[in-house]
């Protein structure tokens, strides 16, 4: 697993990662939130209530669209004042047909 570009805001992060075929989605979370999750621990005491929310979104994206994702996620803050990180999840999961139940959304 390689992270080729990480950015966020106080309340998500985007991560691009390049995922061996014998890696799933779900094992590459499970080790990012375990890991980070200590090292707040450790390094942080005073955050010691930090924690991931359990759920999470996973989306492929075309090699040759990898300079735009690295951008959009070098920018967050600023694309993120003029769209909320919900409407544009929303936004993102309508533009693909991809069926939800927004009560399953939010925590």
């Amino acid at each position: 697993m390689m992270a080729v570009e990480i950015g966020g805001v106080a309340d998500h992060v985007h991560i691009l990662l390049s995922l061996p075929s014998t890696l799933s989605i779900a094992k590459a979370m499970q080790l990012i939130k375990g890991g980070s999750s200590k090292w707040v621990h450790e390094t942080f005491p005073e955050h010691r209530l930090f924690g991931w929310q359990e759920k999470y979104g996973a989306f492929s994206v075309s090699v040759s669209q990898l300079d735009k994702i690295i951008e959009y996620i070098k920018h967050q803050e600023t694309h993120h004042r003029k769209m909320t990180f919900q409407e544009e999840f929303l936004a993102l999961l309508k533009k693909h047909l991809i069926e939800y139940d927004e009560r399953y959304l939010w925590d």
